[in-house]
């Protein structure tokens, strides 16, 4: 469905992208991941044809974004992090302009609105003002006008930004439905969301892409099997230079809690320090009151890619 070859963009002979290579096929939810400034938005802009690339090609459903671009975009919804809307119209005023301007035939108009309507849930905000609604529902509208002429490929950039918890179950509920029926690009910060919502993972960090997996592969691969949290009294001993000393240790973190001092330990993967930790202990004569072994998560995969000096 989207095809991206040699992709860069440069902004003012600095490069925002480089060289980008990726597939996504047809059927597939596909989390797109980096820190801020990595390039996300600009390539999905460049894929939605916002803006040229300075170099490369990009397809979708096999039509070059910028030569064939009214092709490409007839099979491609677009939600864009800020979604632009009109505050003075009414929701299903906004989208049945929308859905004119997307070219949807005259006659099916209305059963699309309806459609997208149902599906986001916003029948009951359907005669309100777009400017009175609370951020969740516009997020709505926007996910809905993205839909309206039912598109194959959903481009969809931190959809669920600003959003309290419930709204962000909701739309993640939604995005799973949609993906029975589209081929999603979804780009988010909440790393949970993208493990149970996302069949592969990109994550880009400056401009470049670190690796392109399932998120069990990329949980497998990682060197960090995860991590070690100790919580001890150690007295006058300096902990974190001790369990720095135990093979497989690569780093330690320390918090505080009054009297006690949580020890978060980042170990190589494969390795389990929890044995050494404890003989440590009972040497030094630290009162522990846990010692748990923590499983890795994509959070943690995310943080070796793009920042592999922190835990």
């Amino acid at each position: 469905m989207i095809k991206v070859e040699n992709l860069t963009k440069r902004y003012a002979g600095q490069p925002a992208i480089q060289n980008l290579d990726f597939e996504v096929g047809q059927g597939e939810i596909m989390g797109f991941l980096g820190p801020n400034g990595a390039g996300k938005t600009t390539t999905m802009r460049i894929l939605a044809s916002f803006m040229p690339p300075t170099s490369g090609r990009a397809t979708i459903a096999g039509f070059d974004v910028f030569e064939q671009s009214l092709q490409a975009r007839a099979h491609l919804g677009y939600m864009p992090e800020h979604v632009p809307l009109y505050n003075d119209m009414r929701v299903t005023e906004y989208l049945d302009y929308r859905a004119a301007l997307k070219g949807v035939p005259h006659r099916r108009v209305a059963e699309r609105v309806g459609d997208v309507r149902e599906l986001c849930g916003l029948k009951e905000v359907e005669k309100k003002l777009i400017g009175a609604l609370s951020k969740g529902y516009r997020q709505r509208v926007g996910l809905a006008d993205a839909l309206l002429h039912e598109p194959d490929l959903l481009i969809l950039d931190e959809p669920t930004i600003g959003l309290d918890p419930n709204q962000i179950r909701q739309v993640r509920e939604l995005i799973k439905n949609l993906g029975k029926q589209h081929t999603i690009l979804l780009s988010t910060h909440i790393l949970p969301e993208v493990e149970m919502t996302c069949s592969r993972v990109i994550i880009i960090h400056k401009g470049r892409i670190e690796a392109c997996d399932t998120p069990e592969n990329l949980l497998g691969k990682i060197r960090q099997a995860g991590g070690v949290v100790l919580e001890a009294k150690v007295g006058p001993d300096n902990g974190a230079e001790e369990l720095k000393k135990i093979s497989g240790v690569r780093n330690v973190v320390v918090d505080v809690d009054g009297d006690w001092k949580i020890f978060s330990l980042r170990v190589e993967s494969g390795a389990d320090v929890r044995e050494e930790i404890f003989r440590l202990a009972t040497d030094r004569r630290w009162i522990v009151r846990e010692l748990s072994q923590r499983r890795a998560t994509l959070e943690d995969v995310f943080v070796e890619l793009t920042h592999p000096d922190a835990v």
